[in-house]
């Protein structure tokens, strides 16, 4: 397998023949239905046998430099850090981003033990218990397909986001429907400094802006739906009197 010692995958109902694929570079495939970013991941991570993990998505690769950091850290003993951050670099619209999603750094590679992933679905983040440190090289992220992707799961997250909110019990706030949306949108272009990468940086820019507004959109929306359920109740309530 060179790099490493296991693959260890776990599928949720693709059709691109990924558990095949699999197979082929004798990878142990695991098949479990969609339960969330965080817990789905925490099912992988749990699945794995070995000492050190590297997690990565489907849709990420390891750069040569990053592979080169890899063996060198493992080639002067056991590491002596229980965590490494790696940065993302982002492949967008047929060009690398260099502003808008970069740098990116992540907490990826992890010593099994007192390794979890945390966080909010869709926003899961791996911690570790420990020192961490930072390798050289990145991470590779083939992000999106095209624009329409990236519009789809664009709401997709904001919807996710909202699911979030709810189950936390947090009511909605319109001040956050006005005005979240717009301070995202600045954080992005000003000080990410998104407009650097052209009109790639404005549309990922706008797509921040759009994903905090659904979140809150649909949290409205799920804030209306219980209204009406409530009036509806106590309607039947009344025709029973």
């Amino acid at each position: 397998m060179g790099l490493v010692s296991e693959i260890v995958i776990v599928d949720s109902g693709s059709t691109d023949r990924t558990m095949q694929i699999a197979a082929d570079y004798r990878a142990r495939a695991y098949h479990n239905p969609w339960p969330g970013h965080v817990t789905q991941k925490n099912i992988a991570l749990s699945k794995c046998t070995q000492p050190w993990i590297i997690s990565l998505d489907a849709d990420e690769v390891l750069s040569k430099d990053l592979r080169r950091s890899i063996i060198d850290l493992f080639n002067e003993g056991d590491p002596k850090r229980n965590g490494y951050w790696i940065n993302r670099k982002n492949y967008y619209l047929g060009a690398w981003i260099e502003h808008a999603w970069f740098p990116e750094w992540r907490l990826r590679m992890v010593k099994k033990e007192g390794a979890l992933w945390e966080g909010a679905d869709p926003h899961d983040k791996l911690s570790v218990n420990g020192s961490t440190g930072r390798l050289a090289g990145d991470i590779l992220h083939y992000s999106y397909v095209d624009l329409q992707d990236h519009i789809d799961r664009t709401i997709n997250y904001g919807r996710i986001g909202a699911q979030t909110l709810i189950q936390r019990g947090e009511n909605f706030k319109w001040y956050k429907l006005v005005f979240s949306p717009w301070i995202r949108f600045a954080g992005t272009m000003i000080l990410k400094q998104a407009w650097r990468d052209g009109w790639r940086g404005w549309i990922i820019a706008y797509s921040s802006l759009l994903t905090c507004f659904a979140k809150y959109a649909f949290t409205y929306e799920e804030t209306l739906n219980k209204d009406a359920d409530k009036r509806r109740a106590e309607g039947d309530e009344n025709d029973e009197l």
